[in-house]
């Protein structure tokens, strides 16, 4: 059912799924990236860094979650609740 998960231990998170449309997404950043089935990182932050490959962004809340987009495509995802988890509530 779900496409991506991710795992990381020091947040305590196994097998968490990105849902809504997310999958999708990642099936967009990873498409010419060499074995990304066998694993790629995919880091999150407020802003552009050095040497990013994809951005993305911030479209509406929803239900007291948030639906992101992918610049330069029509394509829209909602990440799962778990990645706040990485990040200070605003």
């Amino acid at each position: 059912m779900w496409a991506h998960l991710f795992d990381d231990e020091s947040k305590e998170l196994d097998k968490e799924p990105f849902v809504f449309g997310a999958d999708d997404i990642i099936d967009i950043m990873v498409a010419d990236l060499p074995n990304a089935d066998s694993g790629f990182k995919l880091l999150f932050s407020h802003g552009p860094f050095p040497a990013y490959q994809a951005h993305g962004e911030w479209v509406r809340e929803e239900m007291e979650w948030n639906w992101y987009s992918l610049k330069n495509h029509s394509i829209e995802g909602w990440l799962c609740p778990a990645l706040l988890k990485f990040f200070d509530r605003r």
